[in-house]
């Protein structure tokens, strides 16, 4: 099993995180927390990296489904979205399967939450 959704495609990289983020927002999903690798890396570290970013994606509805069905499950939230710079004007958006993580829990109360989850995360990468 696929442990992402993943493509390329072409434009700037701050346009992908941009249409990310709005394709999130149409499938109910909020960002919680945004890493930006390259300036984390760059600050702690003084190392040149790749624009890349970390969006950590929420939808309310199923993670209270799911936290209401496996209280330690949100050591596996937010679903992390996958932003970076692969090319010139190429950009690759990676977001987490979640069925993959979900079945190292093996709770079955867990399995319609992430088969909804992983289909608009599918949705969002497929839309760009």
């Amino acid at each position: 099993m696929e442990y992402t959704f993943h493509r390329t495609v072409p434009g700037s990289f701050d346009e992908v995180v941009s249409r990310v983020t709005e394709a999130l927002k149409a499938e109910g999903f909020g960002v919680l927390s945004d890493i930006d690798v390259q300036a984390t890396l760059k600050a702690k570290l003084g190392e040149d990296f790749r624009p890349y970013r970390i969006l950590g994606a929420c939808n309310p509805p199923l993670a209270h489904k799911a936290l209401s069905n496996e209280p330690r499950v949100g050591v596996m939230l937010p679903c992390n979205v996958v932003v970076q710079q692969t090319g010139e004007q190429q950009v690759e958006v990676a977001a987490i399967n979640p069925a993959a993580p979900m079945q190292a829990i093996g709770n079955p109360a867990l399995d319609s939450v992430a088969t909804e989850v992983g289909t608009r995360l599918s949705r969002v990468v497929a839309s760009l």
